[in-house]
């Protein structure tokens, strides 16, 4: 028997719907509309589509968009200087900064010049360490779309063995911190990772986030597992003609859908959630910065 297919674009579409909710109460009971600023610095564009793409999805649930356009030979004082203005201003309660940015700009300075409150993409230090210690956090949007998937389809996670396959700071360490905090037992996979399929066999839930194309066949998927694919990845695909790529995930899908109990396709699955949940991270900061009820089913 296959395994059932987590729809991450009809659950992204609740969690907008959800958002879209709380955002008219926000406004109705307390005259607040959550405000989302989006600073791209450079004319990459995969960017430009994905700012343009959190611009609609931002209006459509009825908060305020700013975007902020920036020439690529911006200098570090000058796009500090934006960030510190938005910081400062109490109609934006969410900030994101486009990466990646131009090779001439500190990364790592400039997310950490967000304040933390604002820092809808969880990247900050400070977001960082209070995640890692269990507490209350802006957390990354990608682990908290695949924990929000986990937590409807299996509901309770404690107990549970998981394993996550990657170790980045974007999915991979804050997914098994989230993890954790919902008392999961969780290993921690990556390159050098010795006997790493037999680990898998092993888990209840496998989260994989290592960019590898199909790197996880079903040979690795206890029956009835959990997997959610977080890669997305270009392949060629010859048999669509020459010359034409095809997107795939971390998980080989055919071979790993006739073992697992559910499974999240590529494209389809963790994608879509993404910016849905950056939409909730914002009406999340948003009702924290004004001491309001935090939305229901929108956090970790």
């Amino acid at each position: 028997m296959g395994a059932s297919i987590i729809d991450g674009k009809a659950f992204a579409a609740t969690v907008r719907e959800k958002v879209a909710t709380h955002v008219a109460r926000l406004k109705a009971d307390h005259g607040i509309t959550p405000g989302l600023a989006v600073v791209l610095v450079g004319e990459d564009p995969a960017s430009e589509v994905y700012v343009r793409n959190k611009g609609k999805q931002t209006i459509e649930v009825g908060m305020n968009s700013y975007e902020h356009k920036l020439d690529a030979t911006t200098g570090q004082e000058d796009l500090l200087a934006l960030i510190d203005k938005l910081n400062n201003d109490p109609a934006v309660h969410g900030i994101l900064c486009q990466l990646p940015l131009p090779d001439h700009l500190d990364e790592d300075l400039v997310i950490n010049a967000i304040a933390p409150e604002k820092d809808v993409d969880g990247f900050h230090i400070s977001n960082v360490g209070l995640l890692g210690t269990g507490q209350k956090s802006m957390v990354p949007c990608t682990p908290l779309g695949c924990l929000m998937m986990l937590r409807d389809h299996l509901g309770s996670l404690s107990g549970m063995n998981a394993v996550v396959i990657g170790r980045s700071n974007i999915v991979g360490k804050p997914m098994a911190n989230l993890l954790l905090k919902d008392s999961c037992t969780v290993t921690i996979a990556h390159s050098r990772t010795k006997d790493i399929e037999a680990l898998c066999r092993g888990a209840d839930i496998v989260v994989a986030a290592v960019g590898r194309p199909e790197m996880v066949n079903g040979d690795w998927i206890r029956e009835g597992a959990t997997v959610i694919d977080v890669g997305i990845n270009r392949i060629p695909a010859p048999e669509k003609g020459e010359g034409k790529m095809k997107l795939v995930g971390d998980v080989d899908f055919a071979s790993a859908a006739a073992k697992a109990g559910a499974i999240t396709p590529v494209p389809g699955g963790v994608g879509p959630m993404t910016i849905a949940c950056l939409l909730a991270n914002t009406v999340t900061a948003c009702s924290r910065a004004n001491g309001l009820e935090e939305p229901e089913g929108l956090t970790a």
